[in-house]
């Protein structure tokens, strides 16, 4: 333990009582429980960078993290690493190691600049001993870390002091209706904020950051038992008030409309230059013009946020999808430690039925958060996180994959189109119509798409960079096309290796994920041979068709690869529909919508433990 690294504090105990209140662990304690805790307890400071725990240190002490975040890595007793971890508020750190005989297997390293509350171990002893609310808290703490490390945890931080912060007026609104929501999710929220036009609500708890600190102080001890505070300020704050509003809260939601963007950056450089952890609670929150759905590309955003969002509070415009009025309700499941991802299957053009999964998930209030897709998956939700809606990407491919009149007279016509439509490379220019030059960044949902790389006979999943290409080298199918090659890679049908790419968002820490297969099932048909009786009527079918049957049963088989992490699987029956029908699509679309509202009961069900109040009804 390297000790020079603490720095004690000294607030007042009634401070002190207000912080540990406000921790998720401690709600359940009594007054005289607290009073104790507060009488034994230390409160140290750390700067960015310092050490908390030395590995291999004897550990003698505990620290409850009040504010800031700390970096946690486990190793094994060879000293290999075994895991990272970021602890937040509310986490405690040293507890399970206070168990162990031997020294630390963990270190920690504060991040940013963090407060905690430190116990030795005499005074947890006597206070466990002493407090049965205390020991029970203590009990559950420990749980929660074994289950961390040892369980499957579908817990995400649930950050109860959020940063929202304004460039212009436009964004102001988003306070007030995200403070009502919470409310109506049964949270009693509360506002601190700078608004001087703030209108009163008698729902909402509103005061002006305004006074000295022995104000604020007071007034956060009034809202003590209030379990969301939200912080609303303008970006035009000093540097010293900023960074000061940087420590204190867990997230912050840094509103930008376009033109505010260098702006942003110019701020966001500037605190993360200070405190590089700091870029790990930002969040930007884009609010778009239904004219220009698209929010710009502005690199240094990227690189200066944790992750970002994408709203509109006007209506759709003509042929756009509802993603835009949904990103609020995405914030929300951000804050309730939500995030939903949805898996969409290769499968050519039985793929079509995706686009009725997502419709009837929309039309349900089942916000996806984050999408992921393979070869026809990656089409489908590329073009679905890009705005489109449903229906109208339905009757998009319905209509530009239809094949002109020669090809329909050749046995295996379909297939011949597609076969053109790869070598003479029509598929770019076809989605390019809709997408344009938009990056996978731009996206109104976050999208990953899978591809394979034969040069290391690996998947590569893509999520920045021309969108367009990144469906191209997703549903690249040999033989029917060539290898992409890119970056010393190349790139062909990602369903080759992980047709259904579950596993890719349980990566990116979705804690829920639906996984939309059409290649669950398998006719045991091929070109009616079976069904006829008589293999002699069938000599003439093309080697197009052979191959294509044969990548049919490659998806089917590789099903399971990529799916067993879904909680969820959604499986429309389209094995009545041939792989390159799709000039049928709406038919298929049809048949995802009806077989997701067949199993909606059961989805909700299974939603409602991960958040029952986000879920009710079901």
């Amino acid at each position: 333990m390297d000790h020079s690294a603490e720095k004690p504090v000294s607030p007042t105990t009634e401070r002190l009582q207000i912080e540990l209140r406000r921790l998720e662990w401690a709600k359940e304690l009594n007054e005289d429980t607290l009073a104790a805790i507060t009488n034994a307890a230390d409160w140290v400071s750390f700067r960015a960078g310092e050490v908390v725990i030395e590995v291999e240190s004897e550990i003698a002490q505990v620290y409850f993290l009040i504010t800031g975040r700390m970096q946690a890595t486990l190793y094994d007793s060879l000293g290999k690493e075994m895991q990272q971890d970021t602890f937040a508020r509310g986490a405690v750190i040293g507890l399970f190691s206070l168990g162990l005989s031997d020294r630390s297997y963990l270190q920690v390293q504060a991040t940013e600049p963090s407060t905690a509350v430190r116990l030795t171990l005499s005074n947890l002893l006597q206070l466990t001993a002493k407090h049965a609310d205390f020991q029970l808290a203590m009990f559950r703490l420990s749980a929660n870390v074994f289950k961390r490390y040892v369980m499957v945890n579908r817990s995400l931080p649930k950050p109860s002091v959020v940063g929202v912060v304004h460039h212009t007026a436009a964004s102001r609104p988003l306070v007030g209706r995200l403070a009502h929501r919470l409310r109506e999710l049964g949270e009693s929220p509360c506002i601190l904020g700078d608004d001087e036009q703030w209108k009163p609500d008698e729902d909402i708890p509103f005061r002006l950051l305004v006074g000295d600190v022995e104000e604020r102080q007071n007034l956060i001890s009034e809202w003590a038992s209030h379990r969301r505070l939200l912080f609303d300020i303008r970006a035009d704050h000093s540097e010293e008030v900023m960074k000061r509003f940087m420590s204190y809260v867990d997230i912050v939601l840094w509103c930008v409309q376009p033109q505010d963007a260098p702006a942003a950056v110019l701020l966001l450089e500037s605190l993360v230059k200070s405190v590089p952890g700091w870029r790990d609670k930002i969040r930007i929150v884009w609010l778009l013009d239904n004219n220009i759905p698209i929010a710009p590309y502005v690199p240094e955003l990227y690189e200066l946020a944790e992750r970002d969002f994408k709203l509109s509070m006007g209506a759709p415009g003509a042929h756009q999808g509802s993603l835009l009025q949904h990103g609020f309700e995405r914030i929300v499941h951000h804050l309730r430690g939500v995030q939903i991802g949805l898996a969409l299957g290769g499968g050519a053009a039985r793929g079509m039925a995706h686009l009725g999964v997502l419709k009837a998930l929309e039309q349900h209030g089942i916000y996806v958060d984050m999408l992921a897709g393979t070869s026809a998956g990656a089409m489908t939700g590329t073009i679905y996180a890009a705005g489109l809606d449903p229906e109208y990407a339905t009757e998009v491919f319905k209509a530009d994959l239809q094949p002109p009149w020669i090809f329909r007279q050749l046995p295996g016509g379909g297939y011949w189109y597609l076969l053109f439509k790869y070598r003479r490379n029509k598929f770019d220019s076809m989605l390019r119509k809709y997408i344009g030059r938009a990056r996978m960044e731009q996206l109104h949902l976050p999208m990953l798409t899978v591809a394979v790389d034969l040069f290391e006979g690996e998947p590569v999943v893509s999520e920045v960079g021309d969108a367009t290409m990144s469906i191209l080298e997703s549903i690249n199918l040999p033989p029917l096309s060539l290898p992409i090659f890119q970056s010393n890679r190349a790139l062909v049908d990602g369903g080759f290796l992980n047709n259904i790419p579950a596993n890719v968002l349980v990566a990116k820490g979705c804690n829920f994920v639906i996984a939309s297969s059409v290649t669950a099932k398998l006719e045991k048909d091929f070109l009616g041979i079976r069904s006829n009786g008589d293999s002699r009527n069938n000599r003439f079918f093309s080697t197009i068709q052979v191959i294509m049957r044969q990548n049919m049963i490659q998806d089917f088989k590789m099903t399971s690869v990529g799916v067993q992490p879904a909680d969820f699987v959604v499986a429309p029956d389209v094995t009545s529909f041939d792989i390159s029908e799709f000039t049928r699509a709406d038919e298929m679309a049809v048949i995802g919508e009806r077989t997701t509202n067949e199993s909606l009961a059961k989805l909700r069900k299974m939603l409602s433990k991960l958040d029952s109040q986000l879920f009710a009804g079901s």
